[in-house]
């Protein structure tokens, strides 16, 4: 008879990655079907131009919305989808503007909105100081 010696393994000390890339590709893909719905703000038909693209891209800026009714929302606040007032857009934007007074600052107006209503809201940003204003538009198509 033969003895059969037994042989005692060791433990493996090497970390399994299958599980976490696993992971990885779940959440992954998670993400990848959330982030079309995180977008926030209002739908607005922004005109289009050839203008340069602003450079400033260092802050997030504050985003003005203003539809085809007139009406202004805000990507600052409770709710950006919900229409403030003008006094409540230049209290927010006084406040800003002393926390942050490099803050870049978007217009988006609807093509088809009032420019009367465009041009309170530059009027009541210019009241409180805010002097560096963007309109955003689209890019013309070739």
């Amino acid at each position: 008879m033969r003895h059969q010696r037994y042989v005692r393994k060791r433990p493996i000390s090497e970390i399994n990655v299958v599980p976490y890339i696993d992971v990885m590709l779940v959440l992954l893909i998670i993400f990848m079907v959330t982030a079309p719905l995180l977008q926030h703000g209002v739908e607005v038909e922004l005109p289009n131009a050839s203008a340069v693209p602003s450079t400033d891209s260092d802050k997030e800026p504050l985003v003005i919305n203003i539809n085809k009714k007139g009406e202004i929302f805000s990507t600052v606040g409770d709710n950006p989808k919900a229409p403030i007032t003008l006094e409540v857009l230049t209290a927010q934007v006084s406040a800003f503007q002393r926390v942050n007074p490099k803050l870049p600052i978007y217009i988006g107006g609807d093509k088809e909105a009032d420019y009367g209503a465009v041009i309170s809201v530059f009027v009541s940003l210019q009241s409180v100081g805010k002097d560096k204003v963007f309109l955003m538009t689209e890019p013309l198509s070739k």
